[in-house]
């Protein structure tokens, strides 16, 4: 598949030297220039784009940046995707440790609901809560005994498929975490956040999780 991903930060690096290992022909940009990502191009053979252009005629396109600077990419930089293709972002507020207030997320709206409404399409919340050194290390194959699994969540249809189908290809089981309204069952500080949890696990800490940010992860 063609994906495209915008940030490099942990998950966002990781996912390229994942995905372009996996014979995927990745076309990865941050907020600078292309030449700077000339060691991450040249250690994976991922093409450096403008983030304007990494989600050209994609099939897949990640969303992996700071949740303050959503806002920045513009509502129309996923835009270029082919038709139906999902888009996956992998962010988590911290206010106190980098992001400051975001009033909508502190009023109860799901992290993944306002990020949608900051790119202006409909996303799908995943690789959100495993640490970046697991994500890259950790896969293993599908019937594994203590395989990973990570929920996704958003809207069910082919969009949703193709993203499970990708988490599986990772090495790691999906979840189905249902609708993007319910993705706060993932957030920081809830039971499935970082717990490396196999299906079952994930399906009962998803289901213990409580929409009531704890307070760790609220603005002071």
């Amino acid at each position: 598949m063609r994906i495209g991903i915008i940030g490099t930060g942990l998950i966002g690096a990781t996912l390229t030297r994942r995905l372009t290992a996996l014979g995927h022909e990745v076309r990865v940009a941050n907020s600078r220039a292309p030449e700077t990502l000339a060691e991450l191009a040249a250690e994976t053979g991922a093409t450096p784009v403008w983030a304007r252009d990494a989600a050209a005629d994609a099939d897949v396109v990640v969303v992996s940046v700071l949740q303050k600077s959503t806002p920045d990419l513009g509502p129309g930089v996923v835009a270029g995707a082919k038709e139906g293709a999902p888009v996956i972002e992998t962010n988590n507020y911290y206010p106190r440790q980098r992001d400051g207030r975001i009033d909508a997320l502190e009023d109860g709206t799901p992290e993944s609901v306002w990020v949608a409404e900051q790119l202006g399409t409909p996303v799908y919340k995943a690789f959100n809560g495993i640490h970046w050194k697991h994500l890259l290390e950790r896969g293993a194959p599908r019937g594994a005994a203590g395989r990973i699994a990570l929920p996704v969540a958003g809207a069910n249809g082919p969009a949703k498929d193709t993203v499970m189908a990708l988490v599986d290809e990772l090495g790691f089981d999906p979840v189905d975490a249902g609708p993007l309204e319910e993705s706060w069952r993932q957030q920081p500080g809830t039971p499935v956040y970082g717990a490396d949890l196999d299906a079952d696990g994930v399906r009962r800490a998803l289901a213990a999780a409580s929409p009531e940010r704890p307070s760790d992860f609220r603005a002071a």
